[in-house]
């Protein structure tokens, strides 16, 4: 619950989620944009590498120095012997975490985008190459390689005197297309049983009808709701033919359930979002503003006489209070009154958009608002 004169204070503007007409009108979303198929995911690729060819802005070798044993390592895979002792003095070079989304059914060959972060203290990755690096799965497997030459979207500045400017963030960057698919990602896709759609937002309604649409398309007993997220699809049997019969299925239109009555109130922004399923109890509602204002106005009290010595100048409190009310206006919700009702009543006894929210809380308090209030 926000303070109340936070809530006085709020500028607020209105964002009808689902809006007006949705309630009154039926509308269908495709397969595709309600649900995705179980085990048809990315899977996240990590690896470490070395960035070179940057200009002094590297890591202190001093302070990190897994950054040299990394150049020394890479060095004597190129038949190239360091001395033990040497003192290595690498501005130019950078460590750092290398990471990807390996789509699903990607094929060796193809590339995938790759973000580079440093690990190091290094200023800034900007004008650097990664070095050919490795990037494994959760399992340990080598899925991909990543190389190429960065693109930074920060920059930083130092002056002699010490001071320094920086602009975003100069030690991420990313390789559009950095990294060459090895290895593919095993999946059962073409041997399971079933196929099981997963919805993006859970609900028993959608789940149903998904289900009850699937089976007027393709034929009674295909499909079964399991629960309010996952429907249970029975494929062909012929391999060959799933990935037809999916996408005939993700094309499908589907009327979604109704979402449940919400009011979300941003107590740092002032914005409110009010569903469209939103109701109101028989209430009656005041609104008004009872505004007191004090001012202080002190004033010098001077002797009796000029330049007497019988008393001394003082500073006397001088307080001048003001009441003001606004006329108080009353308005009536009815039983069931909608989103569309109940804006048009604020509206009409002009409260601003802030007043709403205090009006919206003391609606719940009194058990008139058949909604959740979600303050964030």
């Amino acid at each position: 619950m926000m303070p109340d004169k936070n809530i006085q204070k709020l500028t607020c503007w209105f964002v009808f989620a689902a809006v007006l007409l949705l309630s009154s009108n039926a509308y269908a979303e495709r397969v595709k944009d309600l649900a995705s198929v179980a085990g048809v995911r990315n899977n996240q690729l990590a690896g470490y590498g070395i960035v070179v060819g940057l200009a002094g802005t590297g890591d202190q070798t001093s302070q990190t120095p897994f950054t040299v044993q990394s150049i020394v390592n890479m060095l004597t895979q190129f038949g190239i012997t360091v001395p033990p002792g040497t003192n290595l003095q690498l501005k130019n070079v950078a460590a750092v975490s290398i990471y990807a989304d390996l789509p699903a059914f990607s094929k060796p060959g193809q590339k995938i985008d790759v973000t580079v972060a440093s690990i190091g203290n290094a200023k800034s990755i900007r004008g650097g190459s990664l070095l050919m690096a490795p990037l494994r799965g959760a399992d340990g497997n080598v899925y991909a390689i990543a190389q190429g030459n960065l693109v930074v979207g920060g920059f930083g500045a130092t002056g002699n005197d010490g001071s320094r400017v920086t602009v975003n963030i100069p030690s991420t960057g990313r390789i559009p297309n950095g990294a060459t698919v090895e290895r593919t990602v095993a999946t059962d896709f073409h041997s399971r049983e079933f196929i099981v759609l997963n919805l993006h937002s859970p609900d028993f309604t959608t789940s149903h009808r998904l289900a009850e649409q699937i089976n007027k398309s393709i034929g009674e007993g295909t499909a079964l709701a399991i629960d309010a997220v996952s429907v249970n699809i029975r494929p062909p049997q012929d391999p060959m033919h799933r990935t037809s019969f999916l996408a005939h299925l993700e094309n499908l239109e589907v009327s979604p359930g109704s979402a449940s009555a919400r009011v979300i109130i941003n107590s740092r922004t002032g914005t409110v979002v009010i569903g469209s399923n939103v109701r109101v109890t028989a209430a009656a509602v005041s609104h008004g503003s009872l505004v007191v204002t004090i001012s202080e106005q002190p004033f010098a009290s001077q002797p009796v006489a000029p330049f007497s010595d019988a008393g001394e100048t003082v500073v006397l409190p001088n307080s001048e209070v003001s009441i003001e009310q606004e006329e108080s206006s009353m308005f009536l919700f009815k039983p069931g009154a909608s989103l569309e009702e109940i804006v048009q009543a604020v509206n009409r006894v002009g409260a601003a958009p802030g007043d709403l929210v205090a009006i919206l809380e003391a609606l719940k308090q009194a058990g008139a608002l058949r909604a959740e209030l979600i303050v964030i």
